[in-house]
């Protein structure tokens, strides 16, 4: 079992930027495609990113495009999601997933969850 902890989350204002890290209880992320996805409360998940295990290639859901980028630290073990001009129809709970394959992430069929940050972007 992985515990996948979020961190980074918080309140903005519109057009700001949060940057949302995700490490591993093991050193294991390397083992996964990694990514976010984000969900609020009554609405349905979405998925916002995702990196390949090697790092070769990075999908995004259409509301990152061009706003978000992940990338991953594989000293540190970690993935992390850079999200800048940020608004306020981003505000949701951003969770950080492993998947065995990148196509699996768009669809939430992932290995492992983490437990979720929040963030919030005020107009």
């Amino acid at each position: 079992q992985v515990q996948l902890v979020e961190s980074g989350g918080g309140l903005v204002h519109a057009g700001g930027s949060l940057r949302l890290s995700c490490a591993a209880s093991k050193r294991t992320l390397s083992t996964y495609a990694m990514g976010w996805l984000r969900q609020a409360p009554g609405k349905e998940r979405e998925f916002a990113a995702a990196i390949t295990r090697s790092d070769v290639d990075t999908k995004y859901g259409d509301p990152a495009k061009g706003r978000f980028n992940l990338s991953r630290d594989s000293s540190r073990d970690t993935v992390t999601l850079q999200m800048t001009n940020l608004k306020p129809e981003d505000t949701d709970v951003y969770y950080c997933a492993a998947a065995m394959d990148i196509g699996r992430l768009p669809m939430g069929a992932v290995a492992f969850w983490g437990q979720g940050t929040r963030v919030a972007v005020s107009s």
